[in-house]
């Protein structure tokens, strides 16, 4: 049930997307709306006259603020420790966000996706298939359009494709039609404090389901697949490893789907693994998980599915999406990959596993507090030549990364340090060689110089292009 909003005083902590979105889509719904944020005017470059109505407190999160408001929407980036989201906990004042917003009003059925990889790559697959299978789709969410933008536009016959975070997940009471947990692994502990809270957060895109409604579940993914147990729905599962009655699988070099991810509930072959156009094996996970859900929509939803002849077409000309495995050019006999997105040490392994190539690798940003010895055994393995970026300091990915890579005794001319961005790419394109692939894929979050990591894979892109 939609919590009413007209006449109500609504709190917007945070004013990037998802607050801006929230700062226009509220007012609408007739609610008095605060925007806080900790930076200035100045640095957001905020024009007041573009909210009518809308009143801002900025540069500080007073915790009085909580005395005013009947609701308060916190965005993705803001932490819940906040004094005035503990002092809107102790009067009462439900906390809430734009994703729930958006769930509780949105009358078309909703395809969630969440995971600690993968997200938008299998979002954008899985809405382009519903697109094909001519759908009038919708997709946002996390990352992308703020879906309560468009909300006024959706009808019943729509589809909704949403990625969602732990940090969006983490206070939603309302969950998907189709919901797929793709993988879980350790992620934001500098936002949840231990494994058990992030797994918490992500299984909440479950636990709210209908006996109706489906959960896509990995059956390669340990956690992943333990979280059948919360899952309400029925239950699909996709995998690498093994073949399915009930699912989609890579059996050989094929992927096929059966029982309910298929479109009628035979067996399908859907494509060759030949056929997939992105890199590495997590991409085959990313792609079964996206005919899973495609499949068993239908049954869902109560209304026709995807065909597979449409899965198949959809995979096969599907484009990689930007930050992502991205091959940005082709120079002096050397490609350059752009991986921005890799913000966390699993998804750098499994950007090293994707290649055969000598690799030259850069790594650096901000440590989450995760685990980095896989990575950097990994990397030794795989790289020719690995230059870390990125300021000294004890959060700082250069320094954990220097420390591992002494203790494995990593010699002068295999590791390069430097201070940022631009010196990491002048230094790989002075030791990378003809057939080499220059793969930035940091591991750490972009925060210590960056907006974010598209801010970072841009500003990449810039500087091999100007090679």
């Amino acid at each position: 049930m939609a919590h009413e909003l007209r006449g109500k005083r609504v709190l917007v902590l945070g004013f990037a997307r998802q607050g801006q979105a929230l700062a226009r889509w509220l007012p609408t719904q007739g609610a008095q709306v605060i925007v806080n944020d900790q930076q200035t005017a100045q640095q957001l470059q905020l024009h007041e006259a573009e909210y009518p109505g809308v009143r801002f407190v900025l540069g500080d999160h007073p915790a009085d603020l909580a005395e005013e408001v009947d609701l308060v929407c916190v965005s993705g980036g803001v932490p819940l420790e906040l004094p005035v989201i503990r002092a809107a906990h102790e009067r009462g004042v439900l906390i809430t966000n734009d994703a729930q917003l958006f769930m509780e009003r949105c009358p078309a059925p909703v395809v969630g996706i969440t995971g600690s990889a993968g997200k938008t790559t299998t979002s954008s697959l899985t809405a382009a298939m519903f697109k094909n299978a001519g759908f009038n789709t919708w997709v946002g969410g996390n990352t992308g359009d703020v879906l309560l933008d468009s909300l006024a536009q959706m009808t019943q016959a729509d589809v909704v494709v949403m990625e969602l975070s732990s940090f969006q997940l983490d206070l939603m009471t309302t969950s998907p039609t189709v919901a797929a947990v793709l993988n879980i692994t350790p992620n934001h502990m500098d936002r949840h404090g231990s494994m058990q809270a992030y797994i918490d957060a992500k299984s909440n895109i479950l636990q709210h389901q209908r006996a109706t409604d489906y959960a896509v579940l990995s059956d390669d993914d340990a956690v992943s697949k333990s979280l059948e147990v919360a899952a309400n729905g029925e239950i699909v599962n996709f995998s690498a490893r093994t073949m399915l009655a009930d699912g989609a699988f890579l059996a050989g070099d094929r992927l096929l789907v059966s029982g309910n991810a298929s479109f009628d509930g035979r067996p399908h072959v859907i494509c060759e693994r030949k056929d997939i156009p992105l890199r590495g094996d997590h991409n085959i996970l990313n792609v079964l998980a996206a005919c899973a859900m495609a499949g068993c929509y239908g049954l869902a939803a109560d209304r026709p599915g995807v065909e597979t002849e449409i899965m198949t077409e959809t995979i096969k000309s599907f484009k990689a999406v930007p930050h992502r495995l991205e091959v940005v050019r082709e120079h002096e006999g050397i490609t350059y990959i752009n991986d921005s997105i890799a913000t966390a040490p699993e998804r750098l392994i499994a950007a090293l596993r994707a290649f055969k190539e000598p690799l030259v690798l850069l790594i650096g940003g901000a440590d989450k507090n995760l685990p980095w010895d896989e990575a950097i055994f990994l990397a030794l393995q795989k790289a020719r030549h690995i230059v870390v970026f990125g300021k000294p300091g004890e959060k700082q990915v250069s320094d954990k990364a220097m420390k591992l890579l002494n203790l494995r005794g990593a010699k002068d001319d295999v590791v390069t340090r430097v201070l940022d961005l631009p010196a990491a790419v002048e230094r790989a394109h002075e030791v990378a060689q003809a057939g080499d692939v220059v793969l930035l894929s940091p591991g750490g979050t972009s925060y210590d110089a960056y907006k974010d990591f598209a801010e970072r894979g841009e500003h990449f892109r810039q500087l091999v292009m100007d090679l």
